[in-house]
């Protein structure tokens, strides 16, 4: 069903949304989401429809030219239309050091690759990420190593719930 382009806003988001309060008009492609840490990028992304998150392969920090040139390459693969970055907020809800990294983080990334860079509240998605891969039968090292990639499933996961057929 095509709305009359006079009938659309733009909320604060940047999603098209209707002015009758429909769902916004989503985007065609995947969504990439990336749990950002120090020493490795968690990443995940969405089934074509942008309705289950799938974990990728961890990627290895090394420097910021190295690091976009991965992630290139995923987006260029997946065909990806948008990027949500987990932002690391404090139990209050209060922005810290480290979300202060990931807004820096995710301005060069919509510079660097013309993307809309969405930041959802990641608190507790690395205590979730462990709880449920303590529940399966991996190793300690095997879990570790899959904690960030997870964590990035449930980041991608919570944001494409919290905006339904965006």
């Amino acid at each position: 069903m095509d709305s009359n382009p006079k009938d659309t806003v733009s909320d604060e988001t940047g999603y098209i949304r209707s002015q009758n309060g429909n769902a916004p008009k989503p985007p065609a492609g995947r969504v990439l989401g990336l749990d950002v840490g120090a020493r490795r990028i968690g990443v995940a992304v969405s089934d074509p429809l942008g309705i289950t998150a799938q974990g990728l392969e961890t990627l290895q920090r090394q420097n910021k030219r190295k690091d976009l040139e991965q992630l290139r390459r995923v987006i260029r693969e997946y065909k990806v239309k948008e990027i949500v970055v987990g932002l690391p907020l404090r139990m209050s809800g209060a922005e810290g050091t480290q979300a202060e990294k990931m807004q820096v983080f995710a301005e060069e990334l919509r510079r660097h690759f013309k993307l809309p860079v969405h930041l959802f509240d990641e608190r507790l998605t690395s205590a979730e990420a462990n709880r449920l891969l303590r529940e399966t039968d991996l190793s300690i090292e095997k879990r570790g190593k899959a904690v960030d990639r997870m964590a990035a499933v449930l980041i991608l996961q919570g944001w494409m719930e919290r905006w339904p057929g965006r």
